[in-house]
């Protein structure tokens, strides 16, 4: 099958781990073995990953140096490549017979998308109350609770397009290995004459997995996290597991917004609009969850 993997955070830096490029590599290392297993079942791959936690960091870094700071679409440029870089290595180092390749990939947004108004996507680090508060005083940041803590939030607009999705197909059909849309992909707008500029914002990688998946003709959407499945009832309980469910049978309002909810609809979006199922679980269980055996399983409305 052609299917498209979005890695969540969980691949690239475990819950309360420091962001150190030691913990990012051993993350990625641990996600290019089950990747590995992926592949030597037959499957041809495209990989998406998430940026949050680095690319607030490289915002943090951009603001202390003297000058303008970067802007969000340069660093989402950034943290692309270097994740992008470490996941093709040690996707080389597990697999010596196959070619990859990551891609830095346009993603064209809507500029008037009211995402832009109304910040939601978390970014950097975590702090208590105070200083969250305190910092977004002094920086003019967006905060948002994260759980029991406080993250800056930034603008995370709904992807429209890929732009690259010819030269991701040219690549696939000649049996490369694709790690692309890095950080839900590097978001642009577009003038009136055509021409293309960056947008400050952060788009969800989920979301754009699923426009991946649509323009590529995937065969199947794969959203790895860290928890086992999707949860009725999360938090609670009275929590649920659930195995396998029509798109028609979810509402997305259910699940936690920032978390599992982007997941949920992007795996409706897909199962809906390709025709085709969507499913989530723990990266460890990968293999198994394409078998079916667990994680949840979204099928089409008519399946």
């Amino acid at each position: 099958m052609k299917i498209v993997v979005a890695l969540g955070g969980n691949a690239l830096l475990r819950r309360g781990e420091p962001m150190t490029a030691e913990n990012q590599r051993a993350n990625i290392r641990r996600a290019a073995a089950v990747l590995a297993r992926l592949i030597a079942a037959g499957h041809s791959l495209l990989i998406a990953h998430g940026n949050g936690p680095q690319v607030g960091l490289l915002a943090l870094q951009a603001a202390a140096t003297p000058g303008s700071p970067f802007p969000l679409d340069v660093l989402d440029a950034e943290t692309a490549g270097m994740i992008g870089y470490v996941l093709q290595q040690e996707l080389g180092n597990a697999v010596k017979d196959r070619l990859f390749a990551a891609l830095l990939t346009q993603v064209r947004v809507d500029p008037r998308d009211p995402a832009f108004a109304a910040p939601t996507k978390p970014i950097g680090p975590v702090y208590d109350e105070p200083t969250a508060r305190r910092l977004a005083a002094e920086r003019g940041w967006q905060i948002a609770a994260d759980n029991d803590k406080w993250r800056r939030v930034v603008a995370s607009p709904k992807p429209l397009e890929i732009l690259e999705a010819e030269v991701l197909g040219f690549l696939v059909e000649r049996g490369v290995i694709v790690i692309c849309a890095g950080g839900g992909g590097i978001p642009v707008m577009e003038r009136e004459d055509g021409s293309l500029n960056g947008v400050e914002a952060v788009i969800d990688k989920d979301y754009a997995s699923a426009l991946l998946a649509r323009q590529l003709h995937a065969d199947f959407l794969l959203m790895l996290t860290d928890v086992d499945a999707v949860y009725r009832g999360w938090g609670t309980d009275a929590a649920i597991p659930l195995g396998i469910v029509r798109a028609s049978d979810l509402a997305p309002g259910d699940f936690p917004a920032g978390s599992m909810r982007p997941k949920v609809e992007a795996g409706i979006d897909f199962a809906r609009t390709a025709g085709k199922p969507a499913a989530i679980g723990r990266l460890e269980d990968a293999v198994e969850i394409i078998a079916g055996i667990r994680g949840t399983w979204i099928e089409p409305v008519d399946a």
